[in-house]
């Protein structure tokens, strides 16, 4: 049997599904990602895209990373809520923000990326692994 994850925004006006579990789950806390999220990090979940279904319309916002490259934020037109982002550089995945999701019980971080730039009064949690300016 093939696990079924659902989430959508605050107001409902979007859901989506995916399947399966996801590739990795990560705090990340560069700058950009601390401004996306309004918090001291930004929680992404890494799903393939051809396991992801989203019902419903959605705004972008586009910028182009240091990587010189294009990461697409999508957001519920209605309430503001992020659901999920797209990487130019990793067209096969979608970066899910796990905070929508209706069941956030069975997912923990498996790691802080970017710690360099974490807000100085953030305590990492034992035993997680922690990357100055590493990637997932």
């Amino acid at each position: 049997m093939t696990d079924i994850r659902t989430g959508r925004c605050q107001c409902k006006a979007v859901d989506y599904e995916f399947t399966g579990f996801p590739r990795t789950v990560h705090a990340c806390h560069c700058s950009e990602c601390q401004k996306r999220s309004g918090s001291a990090f930004g929680l992404t979940m890494v799903v393939g895209k051809d396991s992801f279904v989203l019902n419903g319309k959605l705004t972008t916002y586009v910028r182009v990373s240091d990587s010189g490259q294009s990461v697409t934020a999508y957001f519920c037109p209605m309430c503001g809520s992020p659901i999920y982002g797209e990487l130019e550089r990793f067209p096969d995945i979608v970066a899910i923000r796990p905070g929508t999701l209706d069941d956030t019980s069975w997912f923990k971080p498996e790691r802080h990326i970017w710690t360099d730039s974490a807000q100085n009064w953030f305590e990492f949690p034992e035993g997680c692994e922690a990357l100055p300016k590493g990637r997932w």
